[in-house]
């Protein structure tokens, strides 16, 4: 499937202007929130990269940027699937204040993963912000403190979010289609 050609026909579930007007609320709420801290913001390669960028650039709080990425055991998300670290951040993140950032939260395995790893290396807090919640499937117990947009089922691709590495430079999100 060629993404980037069949989004040229495909409507946008949301479009860039949308998309930057939510990163910059989303950036409002994260100033009010670590007023007069300086927050560790921890991207979780590879889809939160262009949302981390354009929220970094969004906030007027001083901020530090590191990286985390996982991997899941069985070939994907599915139940019982186990998730693993295959890149921790560089930064000390002791006593600190960590905002991991997702493009999207699903079923939120790799929060409550993120939270526990967090909170054994001795974060002051660990709050989680994502763009897209995928409140559907989500696991009981699981919290984002900062979410932007609310998506029902589908595959989402775009801003950050991909279907087999493809798609992921998109500037708009879209619905995959042929996916439920």
């Amino acid at each position: 499937m060629d993404l980037l050609r069949e989004a040229r026909t495909l409507r946008p579930r949301y479009t860039a202007a949308q998309i930057r007007r939510m990163v910059r609320a989303i950036a409002l709420e994260v100033d009010r929130a670590y007023e007069g801290s300086e927050p560790v913001l921890v991207g979780v390669l590879k889809g939160s990269v262009f949302f981390l960028a354009d929220l970094a650039r969004a906030l007027t709080v001083p901020v530090a940027i590191d990286f985390v990425r996982l991997s899941s055991y069985r070939g994907g998300v599915s139940p019982g699937a186990r998730i693993r670290l295959t890149k921790d951040v560089e930064t000390d993140v002791s006593g600190r204040d960590v905002l991991v950032v997702e493009e999207i939260v699903d079923t939120g395995r790799s929060v409550r993963f993120l939270r526990r790893h967090f909170e054994r290396k001795r974060a002051r807090s660990v709050r989680f912000c994502a763009l897209v919640d995928k409140r559907a499937r989500r696991e009981e117990g699981i919290t984002v403190e900062y979410t932007g947009f609310r998506a029902g089922g589908g595959f989402l691709v775009g801003y950050g979010m991909d279907h087999a590495e493809s798609g992921r430079g998109l500037p708009d999100i879209f619905d995959l289609p042929g996916t439920p």
